[in-house]
């Protein structure tokens, strides 16, 4: 249904607009005029990925073009350039389509007279100069509409070795990007067993095509079979006030070669009602963990942070980066405890807090989503830390958080560092 020619394709295409702008699937069927049913059914089918609309337009040859190249191209005297310079199109272009599209015959034309500008005789590879392979306007124009037809069969649809390997990385709980990298770093020299992540994901979220099995998308961190759009509605929040911005965060905080400088975030449980405070130190990814038994808000996060972090050494608490959070609207109050200041990130930017967005990723392995928070003891929170901080990391030399802090200090890593509140 996707990408009809007519009056439905272009309410789909609408409908594909809107959800690419930020609207919600009901909004978006509404605003292309249909009812919020075939939205999301529209929406399931495509597992919620906006498929590829590219109308055909100035950009390809049409039919009356290839006409004219296929009576250009009996002439023997006219080139490919001649013909691109009459079309006003790029050599390589015609190049290109002569190329696709000429037949094995060939069609016999009668050499140029002797004497003339081009003398007869036979052309490197055998083929005398006054024949040409054959290239009929009907032919090319057929074959241009069917390579043009959506969807076409994926790679992973096609190969069944390459979709055998990936299967394999997501069983292990590899994410589709790294399922691609490393398949590129096996099989450098076989283009054939190698897929990018997002052919990955879509063979994970789109309904028929048959390339991986449905179950596998249980595998990917979010546990998602569909994907989610990124909405940009207007900001609700109320603004915390005095924030200072990321902007105004000291370069030494960008480029990690200090320590001290922390992103901090919460991971939220079922319904909202239970929550755990997330710290992560940028240069050595070491973490820390926040009991929160009595809540997530504002004073009940002040009251949680503020005896974890005072726990750490002064050359450790250079400033914090969180979100735009209600839960940090005392943050002032915080960061004159600690004597450390706090950075706010910009709206829809998590990428600001990468480190912290990992980490709490590699969470929600130990705190599943849609799971009670409230039920881990402080115990647990710190058991948690020490297998994260004892974790090789790649990103370190394959060193752990704590081996990465020691190495930074030049002090034992944990003596004075507490791992949860």
């Amino acid at each position: 249904m996707v990408g009809r020619p007519g009056p439905l394709g272009e309410v789909v295409a609408g409908f594909w607009r809107g959800v690419r702008a930020g609207l919600s699937v009901p909004d978006a069927a509404r605003g292309a005029g249909v009812s919020v049913h075939a939205g999301r059914s529209w929406f399931t089918q495509a597992g919620g990925v906006a498929p590829r609309c590219s109308p055909r337009g100035g950009r390809y040859l049409s039919q009356a073009e290839r006409e004219i190249i296929d009576e250009l191209w009996a002439d023997p005297t006219i080139t490919k350039a001649g013909i691109a310079q009459l079309l006003g199109r790029h050599p390589a272009t015609i190049g290109r389509e002569l190329t696709r599209n000429q037949t094995v015959g060939r069609a016999m034309r009668p050499p140029l007279p002797a004497g003339g500008r081009h003398k007869p005789g036979p052309r490197p590879g055998g083929l005398p100069r006054h024949e040409r392979l054959r290239y009929r306007a009907a032919h090319a124009q057929i074959q241009a509409e069917v390579r043009a037809r959506r969807p076409k069969p994926g790679k992973l649809a096609t190969g069944a070795g390459l979709r055998a390997e990936v299967a394999v990385g997501l069983a292990r709980w590899w994410s589709p990007e790294q399922v691609s990298r490393m398949l590129r770093r096996t099989h450098p020299d076989r283009p054939e067993l190698q897929v990018s992540h997002e052919t990955i994901y879509q063979a994970l979220y789109v309904q028929g095509r048959g390339e991986l099995r449905r179950e596998l998308h249980r595998c990917l961190r979010t546990g998602r079979a569909l994907r989610r759009p990124h909405r940009r509605p207007d900001e609700r929040r109320g603004r915390i006030p005095n924030m200072v911005m990321i902007s105004d965060r000291p370069a030494e905080a960008a480029d990690r070669a200090v320590p001290g400088h922390w992103e901090g975030d919460l991971i939220i449980g079922a319904g909202g009602g239970s929550a755990i405070g997330t710290l992560v130190e940028r240069s050595t990814r070491f973490v820390l963990l926040v009991h929160l038994p009595a809540g997530r808000g504002a004073v009940q996060v002040h009251d949680a942070m503020i005896p974890v972090m005072a726990g750490l050494p002064v050359l450790l608490r250079r400033s914090l980066t969180w979100d735009q959070g209600a839960e940090l609207a005392r943050h002032h109050d915080i960061a004159t405890a600690l004597d450390m200041p706090i950075y706010f990130c910009d709206p829809h930017s998590p990428w600001q807090r990468g480190s912290n967005e990992n980490t709490n990723g590699l969470l929600r392995q130990y705190f599943p989503k849609g799971t009670d928070l409230s039920r881990h003891t402080p115990a647990d929170l710190a058991a948690v830390a020490t297998e994260l901080n004892d974790r090789p990391r790649k990103t370190l030399g394959w060193d752990t958080p704590a081996q990465a802090l020691t190495r930074l200090l030049s002090t034992p890593p944990t003596s004075g560092i507490a791992t949860t509140g």
